[in-house]
Parts: structure tokens; sequence; C-alpha cells
């Protein structure tokens, strides 16, 4: 090997290692952008904190040093409680079910919780009346619920994910013709009723955090930590789990059987933020569609506390704003929804696509 040829190998390895020391496998490009990260998710934890202090202590009737000062605040704070258990559980359940279906719109509600939680109230009143929706309350017929709806999914994956054709695509097609069809039962049901009933069950279907109940805490607060935390213990199978099957599969992933994992702590989740508030359609989309901007990263170790933060603000700061600004206590889940609807349209129009 001539001077010429050594000199122009070893110009090869130096700038080889130079660009083998500018790649990186962090979760972000760059510290600055992990500094805008943590800013960001800092700043959106205390206006979060802000909200749900003023949901508390604001505009309450009853002076500080009153002993009816606690009580009250007692009953806003099961609300705030229930504004929290569905920030935990549409946020991360949405998040966690894009991911492992590749596909930043379609939301766990096209599995048909929303539509189950639906006929499960209607027929309850068009078959057995008013009385028996009215004391349709406690934890007994709230575990039927939440049993009902995870069984329906375990079936479904179960069914669908597993044999020689089983294949996500079809349980999401399967899950929206389920869904349709409950809906236009339902829809059907309603129909039927006299007007008293279905205004009475009209509020029941309208996601509302009123609708939660105290006496459900103590089972719904230790499930929905424990799922958390297995969801985020998963965070890494998750990475990988989004980049499809072949990749998956390529890096030692169990896909299937990691998909199915997945997708029971999913419906885990959906089932109990549906059972304990109501529908809620657009709202974990509207939380994982801010949370991928907020976020610039594919690690879930960092969507998850980032959509989790935005998921807690927007509910509390919007609760706030209709309670104590505009007086408008019923439109909340209403609000929402809108502005979740609008960005789905939105995405849509600007990928063209599903």
């Amino acid at each position: 090997m001539n001077a010429l040829e050594y000199r122009n190998k070893e110009n090869v390895v130096i700038n080889s290692s130079l660009h083998n020391e500018n790649r990186s496998a962090r979760a972000f490009r760059s510290k600055k952008e992990e500094q805008r990260y943590w800013i960001l998710l800092i700043t959106l934890i205390v206006l979060g904190l802000l909200s749900s202090y003023g949901l508390l202590v604001y505009n309450n009737p009853v002076p500080v040093d009153s002993p009816s000062f606690i009580p009250v605040v007692k009953r806003r704070l099961v609300a705030l409680v229930a504004m929290l258990i569905a920030a935990i559980c549409q946020s991360l359940s949405t998040v966690a079910f894009q991911s492992i279906t590749n596909n930043r719109i379609i939301t766990p509600s096209l599995l048909g919780f929303e539509s189950l939680y639906t006929t499960i109230h209607t027929s309850t009143i068009f078959f057995f009346g008013v009385g028996a929706l009215i004391n349709f309350t406690g934890i007994v017929p709230f575990a039927i619920q939440v049993i009902v709806m995870v069984l329906m999914s375990l079936i479904l994956y179960g069914w669908l994910l597993s044999g020689k054709y089983g294949n996500l695509q079809l349980m999401l097609l399967v899950g929206i013709i389920i869904g349709t069809g409950l809906k236009s039962v339902s829809s059907f049901m309603r129909r039927l009723l006299s007007p008293n009933q279905f205004d009475i069950l009209q509020a029941r279907l309208f996601g509302s955090v009123n609708n939660a109940d105290s006496a459900y805490f103590p089972i719904v607060i230790p499930v929905v930590i424990i799922v958390a935390l297995l969801l985020l213990a998963h965070s890494k199978k998750l990475n990988i789990l989004s980049l499809g099957k072949d990749v998956s599969t390529s890096f030692g992933v169990k896909h299937q059987s990691s998909i199915i994992y997945t997708l029971i702590l999913v419906s885990v989740l959906m089932s109990i933020s549906t059972a304990l508030i109501g529908p809620l359609t657009f709202y974990g989309f509207l939380v994982a569609t801010l949370s991928y901007q907020a976020a610039p990263t594919y690690d879930h170790r960092y969507i998850f506390p980032m959509a989790l933060a935005i998921g807690f603000l927007i509910i509390t700061s919007a609760y706030f704003l209709m309670y104590h600004v505009f007086n408008a206590q019923g439109v909340v889940s209403v609000i929402i929804e809108l502005f979740g609807g609008i960005i789905f349209l939105t995405v849509i129009l600007r990928k063209r696509a599903l």
C-alpha cells in the first residue's frame, strides 16, 4: 500500500468515526429539543395544578374560615379525581392504541366501547323503565359494565387476532361494524321511549365528570394505577411495535402476543373511563394529536407523560372556564368533543387518508 492509498483510507476511517459520533439513539435529536420538552412538560403540569386549585377553591360560596368550607372542597375533589382518571385512561390508551395500529387517526372508540355503554343504558330504561336506570348505580352495576366491555374486547381480540388469517385491520373493521350496529339498536329503542324517559336517558349519555360516583374510587383508582404502570413499563416494546410487524419481529418482539397484551390494557382503561364518566369520543384523539406535536420523539416514555399532562390540563381548564367564566356547566363535554372533531377533520384533510 503506497502513501497515497494509506492516507485516503485513513481519511475514510476518520470521516466514518466523526459520522458515527454525530449519530445518536437518544430519544431526542438534540439537547435543545430535550430541554424544550422538559420546560413545556413542567409548564403544562403547573398550569394543570393551577386549574385544579381553581376548581377546588375559586368561587366557593362558603368562607374559608367556615366549617362548611372543607365539605364543599371535598365535593369538588370528587369531580377533580374523576377528571384525573379520565385523563389517564383516555390519553394513555389512545397513544398506545395508535402506536400498535401504526395510525394516528383511529382511536379506541372505534372498538365499540361507547356504543356498548349507550346500548346498556338504553336497553335498561327500555325494558325495565326509568326507575331501573336511576337505580342502576353502585359498585355491582359499575363492575358489570366494565366486565362486559372488557369481555367483549377479549372475545374480539381472541377471535380476530388469533388464527391463520387474524390481523389488526380486520379487527378494526369488525369493531366499527359492531359499534355501528349497537348505535342503530340503541337509536331505535330511544325512538320508542316517552319524552320524559328520553330526557333522563340523554342526560346519562353525555360524558360528564358529574356522572362519577366516589363510591367507585376504591376500586377504580388501584386498577387504573396498576394498568397505567404496566403500560408505562411496556413503553420500550411500544417503540418497536410502532414500527410495524416486520421490524418488530426482526427485533425479536413477539408481535401478536404484544399487540394482544397492549389491547387488553387499553380495553381496561377505556372501559373504566366510559363506565365512570360516559362517552368522550374525540377527547383522546385531541390529547394524542397535541402530544405528538409537543413531544418530538418516538419514545413512549416521554410521549405518555406529555399526553397525560395535556389531557389533564385540557379537561380541568375546560371545566374551570365553563363553570366559572361562561356559567355553562352542561356543555363542557360538548365543547371538548367539538374541538376534538375539528382537529380530527383537519388531520384527515391534511393527510387525505385514514
